[in-house]
């Protein structure tokens, strides 16, 4: 196994297939116990005294918006169109939302710090510059009949195609990467903010079908599966991560967090129905999930899923754009889908942080 419980510790495999001795981490006891090592970020508990109107005054809070935009957004499969529409790019919506978020939380005394503030990607490394890592990946995968390109986003063979295999190390792996280090060694944050939203399959790229689904759900780091846990690389984060201590202030920001966009948005749970997902925490919304992003964070990440993009509802409200005040959907004033959410999280972690940061007389 690659991890081996004992009484005292737990030994772990460190270098797959290789004589390369195990990792041994012993469980501290006796005053030991509950110690925690070096870290930038801070709990609730542990931030000086804020002003009582200002609970999240001093708050280093990063705010990444999720996926990119403009003409990365067809490569990330976040783009589709209903005929001759607008169409719907999600990292051009998250990054709507960051900005409002932004500025709601500086109002409010915090300290804002965008991951991404444009459309194109953190991380310098291309797709080109991935493209010999691609090749070498599908050859040890046992593909022999490897393409150079996929032919349209409908090519029933694209996955053994050098181009999509590179596209998907650049904005699955390294654009992540980029931003976990832009994280964890330049901003620093007491928290991170993933913004995103989430979608139904919508069928053919061609001819994109709206559903009547709509649904919310928040993740945590956790529900790691046999197959993540054979990569070392993995293992490692894990432990990392687990040895962090951000779990608990990672799952009651989001239980807040949860409850205030559930009172604001109206909608239901969201419901994982295979094992890469688990069920935490009291309110319903909230699961546990092997994320690259909830797991390179150093500290509490609020990982977001709110509304279907592709249902009917949602499609009216984005494309009806951004505006002040509110208007009509079904019969129901609303503000702008993204000052909602922005307005939502806010007001999500002004409660948290109101109910748990000690405040000024």
């Amino acid at each position: 196994p690659f991890l081996a419980f004992g009484e005292d510790s737990v030994r772990i495999t460190t270098a797959t297939g290789s004589d390369a001795p195990p990792f041994v981490l012993r469980f501290a006891a006796g005053s030991k116990a509950g110690r925690q090592g070096p870290r930038h970020w801070r709990t609730a508990a542990e931030l000086p005294p804020a002003p009582t109107d200002r609970p999240l005054q001093g708050i280093r809070i990063a705010v990444d918006p999720g996926h990119l935009g403009g003409r990365w957004a067809k490569m990330e499969e976040r783009w589709f169109q209903i005929g001759s529409a607008p169409p719907v790019m999600e990292g051009e919506m998250t990054l709507r939302v960051a900005r409002h978020l932004a500025a709601r939380l500086r109002a409010l005394g915090a300290e804002p710090l965008m991951v991404r503030d444009h459309t194109d990607p953190v991380t310098r490394i291309t797709p080109r510059k991935l493209e010999s890592t691609a090749a070498r990946l599908l050859r040890e995968s046992g593909i022999t009949s490897i393409r150079k390109a996929y032919d349209g986003p409908n090519d029933p063979a694209k996955q053994e195609t050098v181009q999509w295999q590179s596209e998907l190390l650049f904005y699955r792996t390294s654009e992540i990467r980029a931003r976990a280090d832009a994280v964890n060694r330049r901003l620093r944050p007491d928290l991170t903010v993933c913004i995103h939203f989430n979608a139904e399959p919508w069928g053919d790229p061609a001819d994109p079908q709206l559903v009547d689904l709509n649904h919310l759900h928040l993740l945590v780091n956790g529900a790691y599966g046999p197959g993540e846990l054979r990569f070392d690389d993995v293992r490692f984060e894990m432990i990392r991560r687990l040895l962090g201590g951000a779990f608990p202030e990672e799952l009651a920001l989001s239980e807040t967090v949860a409850r205030s966009l559930a009172a604001a948005t109206g909608l239901p749970p969201y419901l994982y129905r295979g094992d890469n997902a688990r069920a935490v925490g009291t309110t319903g919304y909230v699961w546990l999930r092997n994320l690259l992003a909830n797991r390179l964070f150093d500290g509490p990440v609020l990982y977001l899923e709110p509304y279907v993009m592709n249902s009917r509802e949602v499609f009216a409200r984005i494309q009806a754009g951004d505006y002040e005040g509110r208007r009509n959907f079904g019969g129901v004033p609303r503000e702008s889908i993204y000052r909602e959410y922005a307005n939502a999280v806010a007001d999500g972690l002004l409660a948290y942080y109101r109910a748990q940061r000690r405040l000024a007389p």
